[in-house]
């Protein structure tokens, strides 16, 4: 297959941008880049796409992501977050049934193709979510994925005492070993789009001598951590109360720093502590939407890419941010940090875009077969249409697409070398089916969990 006629946002080590740009696919590989002339010219027979000027970039790449609150979006707006967690999320996520797992991933995945992101990593999968229907899910969407399952042995949440939902509370044995389990029967599967990580709960939910234990698995087996921390100043001081550690230290004396390690949010640090990320090169994962919405602070994005840490981006989950929409966090993510150090020049467009893609797969340890377009890699790519009036003229391509795009623009979307968006329509599922499914299921879970969303304004 041979896409031409393209706009290329190459992301390569020099990015280059082709102009009237081809780029040809064999099986799930890139395997020729070029100008649209002299790739027609050298494969005459190949069947083609002409895109008529759009651009193609790498698929993008969330680092934070929960499937199973995309069915409980909208539940707790304009919350702290401790209360965000204890009166409504935790309270919904404790009622969801294997089946309600299944239905969200579903409403996640196609919104997340949708707007053109080709892998995600999901952060804490509970048992009660059915890791099985999720991974199914993955599997049939045609998405790439890390799947993170929860680890705990505690129900409780930084300086808050027996905060957990009941229906949320795990033990070592359903989450670490059940993660163990579900890493034997998924990793590597759906021809290596599906992966198997570890997804411990913040300190306050795990003992040291636990996160200890997985971290010795997670080495052992090659395996990804990921988990929230110092999202929040109770964070930070729950961890200083109990250990008198910083949150960068503590991860670090449990083993949890590292290049296969990804720390959200990450919003309370200090400056050693930033210097102690870049020196492990442990990556972070910016959640600008979540942090903004919740009130938590603004992570040091600037200094964290002066001192070197690999920065991704992350979309986080449908009560934090809303939405699944990458290209629409990119803005954020820009903008941001300008208003915060007054400083126009801080984080450009041409920044955010490499977390959204590069960073994001170095992140994740794919760098060598992601985030970039370059022969040999997995065709995982995308199809942006800037012909839109709010993205004209575009006289460059980057600062469009970040500060003016969303992922309504995304016409096609490719991933290991199988279309699987076209002209804007999913391939894989049937939109309706799900958006019904989810309204479905979502009435059940309010239901269930006794909660009703009251309006503040009247309806009439």
């Amino acid at each position: 297959m041979l896409f031409t006629n393209a706009t290329i946002l190459t992301m390569n080590p020099t990015r280059d941008i082709i102009s009237n740009g081809a780029l040809r696919i064999n099986e799930n590989r890139i395997v020729a880049l070029g100008k649209t002339d002299e790739l027609r010219a050298q494969y005459p027979a190949e069947e083609f796409v002409d895109v008529g000027g759009k651009l193609i970039l790498p698929g993008l790449i969330d680092t934070h992501v929960h499937v199973a609150q995309a069915l409980i979006r909208g539940c707790a707006d304009d919350m702290a977050l401790i209360q965000w967690l204890c009166e409504r999320v935790w309270v919904l996520q404790g009622n969801f049934t294997h089946d309600d797992g299944y239905v969200s991933t579903r409403l996640c995945v196609a919104e997340m193709l949708k707007s053109g992101t080709t892998t995600f990593l999901e952060s804490m999968l509970a048992q009660r979510y059915g890791f099985d229907g999720v991974a199914r899910a993955v599997q049939e969407s045609g998405i790439r994925a890390c799947l993170a399952g929860i680890v705990m042995d505690l129900g409780t949440y930084a300086t808050k005492d027996n905060a957990m939902h009941p229906g949320m509370i795990e033990n070592r044995e359903t989450s670490l070993l059940g993660v163990l389990d579900m890493h034997r029967k998924w990793n590597g599967a759906a021809n290596d789009r599906i992966h198997v990580w570890f997804g411990p709960r913040t300190p306050g939910g795990v003992t040291p001598e636990l996160y200890r234990e997985m971290s010795d698995y997670a080495h052992q087996r090659d395996m990804g951590i990921t988990m929230h921390l110092a999202e929040v100043e109770a964070d930070k001081t729950f961890l200083r109360e109990h250990y008198n550690l910083s949150p960068v230290d503590f991860a670090e004396s449990v083993g949890l720093l590292g290049p296969k390690s990804i720390l959200v949010h990450m919003v309370w640090l200090e400056d050693a502590e930033i210097a102690k990320l870049a020196a492990t090169h442990t990556s972070v994962s910016h959640n600008p939407s979540s942090n903004s919405k919740l009130a938590s602070g603004v992570c040091k994005v600037p200094q964290m890419l002066a001192s070197g840490v690999n920065v991704a981006l992350g979309c986080d989950g449908g009560p934090s941010n809303n939405d699944y929409d990458l290209i629409r966090e990119m803005k954020l993510a820009a903008i941001l940090h300008k208003a915060v150090a007054l400083d126009p020049l801080i984080v450009p467009a041409e920044t955010v875009l490499e977390m959204a893609t590069i960073n994001g797969a170095r992140a994740l340890g794919l760098e060598h077969e992601i985030g970039s377009l370059e022969v040999g890699k997995k065709a995982d790519l995308i199809v942006v249409d800037l012909g839109r009036l709010h993205t004209t003229p575009s006289v460059n391509p980057v600062s469009t697409l970040v500060y003016a795009a969303t992922g309504g623009e995304v016409d096609t979307v490719v991933v290991d070398g199988t279309i699987v968006v076209r002209d804007g329509q999913l391939l894989t599922m049937d939109e309706h089916e799900i958006m019904a499914q989810a309204r479905q299921h979502a009435q059940s879970l309010y239901t269930r969990a006794g909660i009703e969303i009251k309006l503040r304004w009247p309806v009439l």
